[in-house]
């Protein structure tokens, strides 16, 4: 079906949040879908809403963009210009000059049957692609049950790597299961996150108040879980949902690695499958809550677990929100460019959802871990003790100060 034809003019038009429209190759993209979702902001596809931005996605400086933009911009196909637009044909221009200095050394013809080749081959490479066919025959057909097809693929992990980390963006959500009693089970609402996990938050940090903490004693280790969250937040993403080189070539692999964490690459504004369902994080949290009442006695166990999984709930809201709000300029905006780029540019770095801390302080953190570690061994009453004393003497100096500086602004006002 051939391509429906906008002057400048009308594309023009769509310039705005609620419509926006631009240029490509001479061709016409509806990304208003996407304008939220867009790695490095709104800001930048609406300050060239209604315009071409041919030049500029060729642009590395200014905004770089992968393979996986290109192949997305291709979903939002809507029609062509009927005349292409100036930067369109300057970058024409600038991709046959290159083409035609890469062919000087080639044996030339006549001039009529050089220039017929020539128009021939820029016809071809200008052509849009059939995106939806090309990824149907390369990897997943996104219109049909996606566990099925990976089950009965013969993929090597490479190509499998390859394609899961090129992102695709549908308008709804894609099939896992073609059992629609079974698709319930994938889908989960941010808000069911907190619903869920909150009365085993209170739970446990009650329990621990019942067994003998003080509360001063056990808000100090529900901090201290919060705290350890951050860093298990990080060795998780990294070391287990990040496995990739070193998971076995199987396809049993390959279907664990894609309903783990791949299929957020794949497709990573899906709204439904961005926080982790239930039934995978308690499958997470029971070994942690092993190892805390492994390591410490029970009250301070609960203590620390509720600590613990209260800073999870507030990764996955963060981690839905970076993906899909409006963020705050202060901390999520940073965020939200730090976290997006690890999907759509270098998925091998950026771990780091609610902070960069540990990306950029790995090293010394696993030392202090093993260091730590290695004292529990040798004495672990002592170490606890130590831990709470420190930090309860840090919550009091910082107590102290709050109420100066309480008072220094209320005198201030006077």
């Amino acid at each position: 079906m051939a391509l429906q034809t906008y002057t400048h003019a009308e594309v023009q038009k769509h310039n705005g949040g609620d419509s926006c429209w631009v240029i490509h190759n001479n061709n016409v993209y509806d990304v208003t879908s996407f304008v939220m979702d867009h790695p490095g902001g709104e800001e930048f596809i609406l300050d060239h809403a209604g315009r071409d931005i041919t030049l500029l996605m060729k642009d590395e400086l200014s905004h770089f963009h992968s393979e996986g933009a290109y192949e997305m911009l291709d979903e939002f196909l809507v029609g062509s210009v009927k005349a292409p637009t100036s930067t369109t044909k300057v970058a024409q221009e600038q991709t046959s000059t290159l083409r035609n200095r890469s062919t000087t050394t080639a044996t030339v013809s006549t001039e009529s049957t050089t220039t017929t080749a020539a128009d021939d081959s820029e016809e071809a490479y200008f052509k849009p692609t059939d995106l939806n066919a090309d990824k149907k025959i390369k990897f997943l057909d996104l219109s049909q049950p996606l566990l099925w097809q990976l089950w009965n693929s013969n993929f090597s992990k490479a190509f499998y790597l390859e394609q899961v980390h090129i992102p695709r963006h549908l308008s709804g959500s894609a099939r896992i299961f073609g059992s629609p009693f079974l698709e319930v089970f994938t889908k989960t609402p941010w808000y069911m996150v907190p619903i869920f996990w909150m009365p085993v938050i209170v739970y446990n940090f009650r329990k621990s108040l019942e067994n003998g903490l003080t509360a001063d004693q056990a808000s100090t280790l529900f901090l201290c879980g919060m705290g350890l969250w951050t860093l298990a937040e990080y060795g998780i993403h990294r070391f287990l949902f990040h496995l990739d080189d070193r998971m076995p070539d199987t396809n049993i692999s390959l279907v664990a690695h894609f309903l783990l964490h791949g299929i957020h690459h794949y497709l990573p504004m899906d709204r439904l499958r961005l926080v982790m369902p239930p039934a995978l994080a308690v499958a997470l949290a029971i070994p942690l809550f092993k190892l805390a009442h492994m390591l410490l006695a029970a009250p301070q166990a609960n203590a620390v677990m509720s600590g613990l999984i209260f800073g999870y709930v507030l990764y996955d809201l963060t981690h839905y929100y970076l993906h899909h709000a409006r963020v705050f300029k202060i901390h999520f905006k940073e965020m939200k460019t730090y976290h997006l780029a690890h999907h759509y540019k270098d998925f091998e770095g950026g771990y780091g959802i609610t902070s960069k801390i540990w990306d950029k302080y790995v090293v010394v953190a696993v030392a202090v871990i093993l260091i730590a570690a290695a004292v529990w061994m040798c004495a672990p009453s002592t170490l606890l003790v130590f831990i709470l004393q420190s930090t309860l003497r840090f919550t009091n100096l910082m107590k102290i100060v709050f109420d100066f500086l309480r008072v220094f602004n209320t005198e201030l006002q006077l």
